[in-house]
């Protein structure tokens, strides 16, 4: 800030702006220069301009943004020759030879009479080329004294049947599907990407779109959302992914949503120590969130289990959520500390990763109480009155299934042969 500040007071005509200077910003911009950039395109490039004229406007008054520019040069500066083709006549002049004479005065004849001679001793090529010395075309008035020589030896000088005026044209058309692109970036401050993103599309809403222009925020907002939908994809296939687990190893889905119950607890947890530790929801604190939820599961699990097993044992649902309390205390405090223990200096030791050690411990301390607090509660009300077995085998014992079926299904079938018998 200090150094906008200054560069802006010394040479206020002077467009600045900072890029980073690491591989991985510039990567994750998708080629942008900046974490910001509204592509404005369109059939009609002049209403293209003017909308991206309005848009680096809007984004300029928004105070989280810095460095709003239009990426390309399009008022480059130049100088246009106006030849009267009947008083070149006159002299003897043709337009090939006013153009071959200007090419070499202002570029190179390289580009539009390509010649090689190649060395006899070595065999390497150089490219041979007529340019005017850059130090002798200064301005306009160079230009005007410029000689223009015709193929039948005439001479005259520029002046005498041309006109030099100074103007701009647009220095760099960029094209983006065959279509003219007009980039508008910007450098953030002060807030986070999400944040800014936000702020962005509600001043492109609010600005509006011409018709036959089409506007696009591209930079670091497009792989961020592409990130968040991922995240939030993956975290909500992992919760599915272990309720199934669960109702597969129970054989209820009521003990499987128990368990569950403390999954909002962990997502709370995570919310609040990124809040109070003033860190952004990004990919580190997301793994962070998974990673607290799988610890936590695991504890509901231990204990809700055990509770089971105390419930079907012939304890009352309540009585059995205490002493599963009781008995798998120091096991669900033990995973927790020794998790929580383990994160203390990935989340306070400076690194990248400070957002996922913030992340994990919050979850597990608000998971941790939710165990020991809520989940017994969870269990007693949504217990089921007796813990029979949930087993459909007809020889077991604890089945739900009708006596005289567990009778039928057990009757041995004589008539059909084993295939000891057949050998």
């Amino acid at each position: 800030e200090k150094l906008r500040a200054r560069l802006q007071r010394d040479l206020p005509d002077v467009r600045l702006s900072f890029e980073p200077a690491d591989i991985v910003n510039r990567i994750m911009s998708l080629g942008s220069n900046t974490p910001i950039e509204v592509a404005v395109s369109g059939k009609d490039f002049s209403a293209t301009r003017l909308h991206a004229e309005k848009v680096r406007e809007k984004l300029g008054s928004l105070g989280v943004l810095r460095d709003v520019h239009i990426s390309q040069t399009l008022d480059y500066p130049s100088l246009e020759v106006n030849v009267d083709r009947e008083r070149a006549g006159l002299l003897g002049i043709r337009m090939v030879d006013a153009t071959r004479s200007l090419v070499a005065a202002t570029a190179s004849s390289r580009f539009t009479v390509p010649n090689y001679w190649a060395d006899a001793k070595t065999g390497v090529s150089y490219s041979l080329q007529v340019q005017v010395p850059q130090a002798r075309m200064q301005g306009a008035e160079d230009l005007l004294n410029l000689p223009i020589s015709s193929t039948n030896g005439r001479t005259a000088l520029l002046r005498s049947f041309a006109k030099v005026t100074e103007g701009s044209v647009v220095g760099e058309y960029d094209r983006y599907n065959m279509a003219r692109t007009i980039s508008v970036t910007a450098n953030i401050h002060g807030s986070d990407l999400g944040t800014a993103a936000r702020l962005v599309d509600a001043a492109l809403k609010e600005l509006g779109t011409p018709l036959g222009t089409s506007v696009v925020v591209r930079g670091q907002v497009q792989p961020l959302r592409e990130l968040e939908a991922g995240l939030r994809s993956g975290l909500v296939a992992a919760v599915a992914v272990i309720l199934l687990l669960l109702t597969a190893n129970f054989q209820s889905l009521r003990l499987s949503f128990i368990v569950l119950g403390t999954v909002p607890a962990v997502l709370a947890g995570v919310v609040c120590a990124l809040w109070v530790s003033h860190t952004t929801l990004n990919l580190q604190s997301f793994m962070g969130a998974i990673m607290a939820v799988g610890v936590s599961v695991s504890n509901s699990i231990l204990l809700v289990t055990f509770a089971h097993r105390l419930q079907a044992s012939g304890l009352g649902a309540k009585e059995a959520a205490v002493e599963g309390v009781r008995g798998r205390l120091r096991p669900i405090l033990m995973t927790s500390l020794a998790m929580m223990a383990g994160m203390l200096p990935m989340a306070f030791g400076g690194t990248s990763s400070e957002p996922l050690g913030k992340a994990v411990l919050g979850g597990l301390l608000f998971s941790t109480l939710a165990t020991l607090l809520v989940l017994p509660a969870l269990f007693t009300l949504g217990a089921s009155s007796h813990a029979a077995s949930p087993s459909l085998d007809p020889d077991d014992p604890d089945s739900d299934l009708p006596e005289d079926s567990k009778h039928r299904s057990a009757a041995p079938q004589a008539d059909v042969p084993t295939l000891g018998g057949v050998l």
